[in-house]
């Protein structure tokens, strides 16, 4: 299974700071490797098939076997630096999960229960006896799950297995926000104003935030990832808060408590990464840039940041150490601060875990963090000194989601990935996932389909591979965020690094509409789609060189047509010779060039000597395309001059009226239903809460009305688009 795990590696110096241009690459029998590389470089860790043993001492003996308490993507991440390291591993499974990626990566393989998290991948019981009944000698927990719970830490080590991750105590005291807050205090940490304590109730919760002042943020002591966590600018929204953030604590967290701050307005979320051991070094290795975010969620990151200067960095790293080292803290973890506009920083917490977005530190320093956990969970020291680590390049993340983002930036979607293809073959592009073509999305796990990282010589050079890379990224079968992405990184804002964490609600207020084409851009998708018309036409008159129809062979190499896009229709005039193209489209006539293979997933389209790679992803007869184009997927409608005269009397259908259903926006399962067959209910009032990758949302009514019908309970599982509730 390792032939699936291809990334690119980043060239990067040992000890100096200079950038130094990445590595040249060269494919060879199927594998990635360095040509040309100086002696004086080294590789950060990739997830290659060429991962080799590189920055591995193999005469220090570390453990035998390691097990992965984890799924998915972070699973395979840990296991290739495990079988880097000689390391032999053990991946634990749901039922569901039993043909996934890392478990057939994994040396053995253990299932401890059914899907539902609390009964498979939270199951102590039954991770404790895969880890007796394997012999392995550590766990590795990756993120989320069990991988901050000091019961389980605590566990392990009555048994005499090794946590890789910090100490109990480092997990307590950095696991919960408030102790954590006042041990930064201590350390002389800088701190956002806000109540301490454990918020009791709503009336309290609202006493609380008039004092501190609105906007406040309401967030879960022991979350993380987002959930648990609520913006109110209201006494009203507090009591909505208290109420979603403790409900959605207790489901993720197991631990309904919560706390309440200051919300800052327009901040940056900047994350300083550090390194600890058991011998009282610690290090920060640089920083993060995770401000795009939706929902208190991040979706792209970059490392390093364009904002910190080298003195606000220093001192962002020096705190996050004194506060590593107030506790004690041996292994990795991340330091995340909120930045206002004039560079003041303010702890906001520390995960006592490996981040998710921790390739692009990798990149851009050439450590391997999960190696360095292994060493010091072992009892090592720690191989570098703070001035041994460099900013070499930059290193754009991309989180992408099985999401649908034109609803509220990404709600779930689930469903069969029925084809897969990662843009691996573009230079300077690592994939972290854990999923291949038949693996399935479903409710019961996060939505994440991989992390697209790409590394550059600078941050114009990593962002334009990211574009690429987006643009040849093959997900069928399932939503996906894509055309968010791809908008986000081009965006005008974004590229001068012109950011907050309210980035997304200030870029698209009425919500993400997809890519907005401009004049040539229109042109060159209708010429497009013109061609791919065409070909198909052409490829349907004749099948293995033989007419499929007694026909006379027509000469006609000259189409006009009708294409309509969204609600506008336009003409078109098509000519062809061979495989190039002709089209006079939008009063501009483009020559386009290309394979014209329908049958491949991508197509590379010369127009006019600019090269686009688009997906059609789907065509129906009559000419009913969706054409993936700078990544926004558009249904086009091509028709001959003939068919479109005719379609003039085909009837149109009637829009249905959705002012008197409530209908699923995602799937999920119904945790609450607040009204009943004969109650009145006013435009906006809460009718039911769907909870869907264990966030809670809030459905509320289209129009003031009289319920008619309730077509669920609580407990229902729904799908996409299941009718919840009717009004009359």
């Amino acid at each position: 299974m390792a032939g699936l795990w291809v990334g690119a590696v980043a060239l990067v110096a040992a000890g100096g700071r200079g950038r130094r241009p990445p590595p040249q690459w060269m494919r060879s029998a199927g594998l990635w490797t360095l040509k040309h590389v100086p002696s004086y470089s080294r590789q950060c860790l990739v997830l290659s098939r060429s991962l080799g043993s590189g920055g591995c001492d193999p005469n220090e003996k570390t453990f035998d076997k390691i097990l992965i308490a984890n799924r998915g993507e972070i699973a395979c991440r840990v296991i290739k630096t495990c079988k880097k390291m000689g390391i032999k591993t053990v991946a634990i499974h749901s039922d569901v999960d039993a043909s996934s990626v890392h478990v057939k990566m994994a040396d053995e393989a253990v299932c401890v229960g059914p899907a539902p998290t609390s009964k498979s991948y939270l199951n102590m019981d039954a991770i404790m006896e895969a880890i007796k009944k394997t012999r392995a000698q550590a766990v590795h927990p990756g993120y989320g799950f069990l991988s901050e719970n000091k019961d389980f830490a605590k566990r392990l080590a009555a048994e005499d297995v090794i946590f890789i991750g910090p100490d109990t105590h480092a997990i307590q005291a950095m696991g919960d926000k408030i102790e954590s807050k006042l041990l930064a205090k201590q350390a002389k940490v800088n701190t956002i104003p806000g109540f301490d304590g454990v918020v009791k109730d709503a009336d309290e919760a609202v006493r609380i935030a008039k004092e501190i002042g609105y906007p406040v943020m309401i967030k879960a002591s022991a979350g993380g990832g987002g959930k648990g966590m609520r913006i109110a600018w209201n006494d009203e929204e507090t009591r909505d808060g208290f109420r979603f953030s403790s409900q959605e604590a207790a489901s993720s967290f197991g631990d309904d408590r919560l706390l309440i701050e200051k919300f800052i307005d327009n901040p940056r979320h900047i994350e300083i990464q550090v390194l600890g051991d058991k011998h009282g070094n610690a290090l920060w290795i640089n920083e993060r840039e995770c401000s795009i975010q939706r929902r208190n969620q991040k979706v792209v990151e970059e490392a390093p940041s364009t904002f910190l200067d080298p003195k606000t960095r220093r001192a962002m790293g020096e705190q996050a150490v004194a506060l590593a080292k107030a506790v004690k803290y041996s292994s990795a973890g991340t330091v995340e601060f909120l930045v206002d506009s004039r560079k003041n920083f303010y702890f906001l917490e520390m995960n006592t875990r490996l981040q998710v977005e921790h390739p692009v530190t990798e990149c851009i320093t050439g450590l391997d963090i999960v190696q360095e956990m292994i060493r010091v969970a072992k009892g090592y020291p720690l191989r570098h000194k703070q001035a041994d680590i460099p900013i070499n390049g930059w290193a754009i993340e991309c989180r992408v989601y099985a999401e649908d983002p034109y609803k509220s930036f990404g709600l779930p979607s689930i469903g069969r990935l029925s084809q897969y293809e990662e843009p691996i073959h573009l230079p300077g592009v690592r994939v972290d996932s854990g999923i291949q073509p038949g693996s399935e999305i479903s409710i019961y796990y996060d939505p994440m389909i991989s992390k697209l990282v790409t590394y550059g010589s600078d941050r114009t050079e990593a962002l334009k591979r990211m574009e690429d890379a987006l643009d040849n990224y093959v997900i069928r079968g399932v939503t996906h965020n894509i055309a968010l992405l791809r908008e986000v990184i081009i965006n005008s804002r974004f590229v001068k690094g012109d950011i907050t964490t309210k980035f997304l609600s200030e870029v698209y207020p009425d919500g993400f509409k997809g890519h907005i084409l401009s004049k040539s851009e229109k042109n060159q998708l209708l010429a497009i789609a013109s061609s791919l018309f065409v070909v198909s036409q052409l490829r349907a008159r004749n099948f293995h060189q033989h007419s499929r129809v007694p026909v006379v062979k027509s000469d006609i190499n000259t189409w006009e047509l009708c294409i309509k896009l969204r609600d506008e229709q336009h003409a078109a005039l098509a000519s062809n010779s061979g495989s190039t193209f002709c089209v006079e489209v939008g009063g501009s006539k483009l020559k386009l060039t290309s394979m014209w293979n329908l049958a491949l997933p991508l197509l590379s389209v010369s127009v006019d000597g600019t090269q686009r790679t688009v997906q059609c992803l789907s065509r129906e007869a009559g000419g009913r395309m969706s054409i993936q184009f700078l990544g926004t997927v558009y249904k086009v409608h091509v028709f001959t001059k003939l068919a479109a005269e005719l379609n003039k009397f085909m009837p149109e259908k009637v829009t249905e009226d959705t002012s008197s259903t409530l209908r699923s926006p995602m799937p999920g399962v119904v945790v609450a239903i607040s009204v009943k067959p004969g109650d009145m209910v006013a435009e906006g009032q809460e009718i039911c809460v769907i909870e869907a990758m264990k966030m809670q949302n809030s459905m509320t009514a289209g129009k003031t009305g009289k319920v008619k019908l309730v077509h669920c309970k609580t407990g229902d599982t729904v799908g996409e688009g299941d009718l919840l509730v009717e009004l009359e």
